[in-house]
């Protein structure tokens, strides 16, 4: 297939997160035939709960949990910056590809992931042994602004977890180069993949082109989106194209714990 003729030619697309994230988002939009620009609106700061995590992390060095589960590639950085040791009898739960490729780059074991649909929603539903009548000790990892539906699943069926936030998720202006690209509509296309993310295009970005597509990842952030003024135009096949691309590589489940 030419690079004229793929789903994304002709746009120049807004990859607002950096990392593994990043990374393998802008390399499945080239695929499709987009020019990426991976530019972060968001960035990933020490967690308010630092000692409540470095008491966590001594736990779970010492084998204190049965699981620990993550839903986003950034607390395999934390794990690492923090020097963690998962102990060899504490099985480890992933949501997301991304999530995946971090925990296996660094060199932490993975013990389970969705079959397939990778969301935590299926996670939850796969997971045979919360479902047994054994009480389990679990250290669910996540940000500040994640949903805490992992969280919530397993101690609805009477596990005990510890949940701690183990960063925080702030915003990070753009530079004067990419303001003025998506002015002049040059970035012709924005993802906007978490509510965090919607917060920061709609203050950053006021006046954007008619014909700029803001692409929503996940009905949780095109909520998000609407809530803050942020339009979701219609973009037709190319805009779906653009979702589907980014949601074949990365579940909407990242902002869920």
């Amino acid at each position: 297939m030419s690079a004229e003729s793929k789903p994304l030619s002709g746009l120049r697309v807004l990859v607002p997160r950096g990392g593994t994230w990043g990374d393998l988002v802008a390399q499945a939009l080239r695929e499709q035939g987009a020019h990426t620009v991976i530019a972060p609106l968001v960035d990933f700061a020490h967690t308010s709960e630092e000692d409540k995590l470095v008491d966590a992390l001594k736990d779970l060095e010492a084998g204190r949990f049965d699981w620990m589960t993550a839903t986003s590639s950034t607390v395999a950085d934390v794990l690492t910056h923090h020097n963690a040791v998962i102990h060899p009898d504490t099985s480890v739960a992933l949501v997301g590809e991304a999530t995946a490729v971090a925990f296996r780059d660094a060199g932490f074991p993975i013990t389970r992931t969705p079959s397939e649909d990778n969301s935590t929603h299926t996670l939850l539903r796969e997971w045979s042994e919360i479902d047994t009548t054994d009480v389990l000790r679990v250290l669910t990892l996540r940000s500040d602004v994640a949903v805490p539906v992992l969280t919530e699943g397993l101690i609805s069926r009477g596990h005990d977890v510890t949940q701690v936030l183990a960063f925080r998720t702030v915003g990070v202006p753009a530079s004067v180069h990419i303001r003025e690209d998506i002015a002049s509509g040059r970035i012709n296309a924005l993802l906007v993949a978490s509510a965090k993310i919607a917060e920061e295009v709609a203050a950053q970005f006021p006046d954007l082109p008619e014909s700029t597509i803001v692409a929503c990842i996940g009905p949780n952030t095109l909520a998000a989106a609407e809530a803050v003024g942020l339009r979701d135009n219609p973009g037709g096949a190319q805009k779906q194209a653009l979702l589907d691309t980014v949601e074949s590589v990365i579940d909407q489940s990242d902002m869920l714990d």
